[in-house]
């Protein structure tokens, strides 16, 4: 699958994702935000990704 994931801060400073199916459309995101990035990403991982999926944007 070519989904496209992306780690952000929202506008609390809180870690949350997003995947996005190659049409463009959001098929999956975290449903709370998260303090530490490395909780989001362990979040995603049970949603799905894997690290050596496409990554868009992270900030860190």
């Amino acid at each position: 699958m070519n989904d496209k994931w992306t780690f952000y801060k929202d506008k609390k400073s809180e870690w949350r994702w997003k995947r996005v199916a190659p049409n463009g459309k959001i098929v999956g995101a975290a449903s709370e935000g998260y303090k530490n990035r490395l909780d989001c990403v362990e979040n995603a991982k049970r949603n799905g990704f894997s690290e050596t999926e496409s990554v868009v944007s992270s900030e860190t």
